[in-house]
C-alpha cells in the first residue's frame, strides 16, 4: 500500500465527526484533551455494555468549549449562549432513558447561564455537565469570567481581577448534587477516571476541568508559547483524590486542588422526583 492511499485511523475515530476536522481550536488549547478524555471514558462504558451509542446526547451552547459537542459523532444540538442546561433538562425529561451531557466553558455555563446551572443543581437534574474552566471568556476577547482568580489580568481587568471568583465546587456542595469533581488537562488519566465515575452516576454530575487558553489567557499574562503556559500551569495543580470542600478555593499563586469533592449515592434525582409525584 502506497503512502498516498494509506489512511491512519485512531481507536476513537468512530465517535468523532472526522469530516469536521481539523478543529477551530488554537494550537495548545486544552479542549482537545478534554474531548479525548471524555471519549476514552465513553468508549470504556460502551465496551463494557454499560452505555450504548444511541443513548448519548450532547448539548452545547456558545464558546470554544461548547464546540466539543459539535465534534462528537452522537446526537448533538447547539443552542443559544448560556442556554444549554435548560435544553438538556427538557431532553432528559422527555427521554429519560438518554444520557445527556452538557459541555461548555466557565463563561457560558457559570456566567451567561449561571442561573440555569444553579437550579439544575438544586433539582439534582439527571445531567452530566462538563464545565471547562480556562478562567476567561476565550472566544470573545479575554474578558473576566465569574471564575477568574483574583489578581489575574484580563482585558476587562487590566490592573488585575479585584473580585472573588465563583467557587463552583462549594456551590455544588451547598445545593446537594450527586457528584462533583475537578480535574485538569495537565492530568488526563485522572480526568479519565473522573469522567468514568461521573458517567455511572444518577442525578446531577458536575465535572469541572481546569484548562488553558494559550492565545488569549496565556499571552496576556506573559506566556508566549503554549508549552510554557502548560508547564507553569501544571506546577500549580495539586492532586488529592478526596479533598475537603474547604480546599476547593481558586488561587493562582497557591495552586488549585483537583479531586472528587462530592460522591453521594442516596440523593433523589429530578427523574425520581417526577416519578414519585405521578
Amino acid at each position: 500500500m502506497s503512502i498516498e492511499t494509506y489512511e491512519e485511523t485512531h481507536p476513537i475515530d468512530r465517535y468523532v465527526r472526522v469530516d469536521k476536522l481539523p478543529t477551530l481550536w488554537c494550537p495548545g488549547c486544552g479542549n482537545g484533551i478534554v474531548m479525548h478524555s471524555l471519549l476514552r471514558a465513553i468508549d470504556k462504558k460502551i465496551s463494557l455494555g454499560k452505555l450504548h451509542e444511541d443513548q448519548l446526547v450532547f448539548v452545547g451552547g456558545i464558546g470554544c468549549a461548547s464546540r466539543i459537542a459539535m465534534y462528537m459523532n452522537f446526537d448533538s444540538i447547539r443552542t443559544a449562549h448560556g442556554r444549554a442546561i435548560p435544553l438538556a433538562t427538557a431532553i432528559k425529561i422527555l427521554r429519560p432513558e438518554m444520557k445527556v451531557i452538557v459541555v461548555g466553558g466557565d463563561g457560558d455555563l457559570a456566567g451567561i447561564g449561571g442561573n440555569h446551572l444553579l437550579h439544575a443543581m438544586r433539582r439534582n437534574t439527571d445531567l452530566l455537565v462538563v464545565l471547562v474552566n480556562n478562567f476567561i471568556y476565550g472566544m470573545t476577547g479575554g474578558q473576566q469570567s465569574p471564575m477568574t482568580p483574583q489578581g489575574i489580568y484580563t482585558t476587562t481587568t487590566p490592573r488585575g481581577n479585584p473580585e472573588k471568583p465563583l467557587n463552583i465546587m462549594k456551590l455544588a456542595y451547598a445545593l446537594g448534587v450527586s457528584f462533583a469533581a475537578r480535574g485538569s488537562v495537565t492530568h488526563p488519566y485522572f480526568l479519565d477516571e473522573i469522567f468514568s465515575r461521573a458517567l455511572d452516576k444518577r442525578g446531577f454530575s458536575l465535572v469541572e476541568v481546569l484548562s488553558i487558553c494559550p492565545e488569549v489567557f496565556g499571552r496576556h499574562i506573559g506566556f508566549r508559547r503554549a508549552t510554557e503556559l502548560f508547564i507553569e500551569f501544571k506546577k500549580r495543580i495539586i492532586l488529592k483524590r478526596k479533598p475537603s470542600i474547604e480546599e476547593s478555593d481558586y488561587d493562582w499563586d497557591r495552586g488549585f486542588v483537583i479531586g472528587i469533592y462530592i460522591d453521594r449515592e442516596d440523593k433523589e434525582s429530578l427523574s425520581d422526583t417526577y416519578k414519585n409525584s405521578s
